[in-house]
């Protein structure tokens, strides 16, 4: 596996949904990241610390970057919490939970690596269906960390790795009926 290409499509990856979904400074992103899709194989079986610290260098600078707050999923042994930055915690008002994830136990590769990579890491079980995009890479079922109406959304890429890729954005519910007009800058 090449590492250095893993990097560079998951850092496409996330420039171009940045770009795609209109998100702002202060947006939550959601990453769910299965490694052992990235090396080709089936979720959960083959955990790889240099995949997820892969995905991670391509995804998580390009986030800080744009003061974008990331989020990063973890396995369904630990229901799929998130890693967090305690300051997101504390902006939001989630509820820190305790465990520390790691990556052949409960949490898997990608959560361990931001827990050990953030400057001051805390997982917290739920963030109310507050993201505003995100990446499922590799089938991590990331939606129900979005917003209600969640809309796909196409990039150049398919996979990262051998993984295939969902990416998505939030946009506001439509409502009104058939008289109502929309702003077409939030579609």
């Amino acid at each position: 596996m090449n590492f250095k290409e893993v990097t560079a499509q998951s850092r496409q990856a996330v420039i171009e949904i940045l770009d795609g979904s209109g998100v702002k400074e202060g947006s939550i992103f959601v990453i769910g990241c299965s490694s052992s899709e990235v090396l080709g194989d089936q979720i959960g079986t083959a955990t790889s610390m240099e995949a997820a610290k892969a995905v991670y260098d391509g995804i998580i600078p390009v986030l800080r970057k744009r003061c974008i707050l990331p989020a990063a999923q973890c396995c369904e042994h630990l229901n799929r919490a998130l890693v967090v930055d305690r300051s997101t915690m504390e902006k939001y008002g989630f509820e820190q939970v305790n465990a520390i994830p790691q990556p052949n136990h409960a949490g898997g590769a990608f959560g361990t690596v931001c827990f050990e990579e953030f400057d001051d890491p805390v997982l917290v079980e739920d963030i109310g269906a507050k993201a505003d995009a995100g990446i499922d890479i590799g089938g991590t079922m990331i939606g129900m960390h979005m917003h209600s109406v969640v809309v796909p959304m196409r990039i150049s890429l398919r996979k990262i790795g051998e993984a295939p890729i969902i990416c998505a954005r939030h946009r506001p519910k439509y409502v009104g009926g058939q008289r109502a007009i929309y702003d077409e800058s939030l579609m």
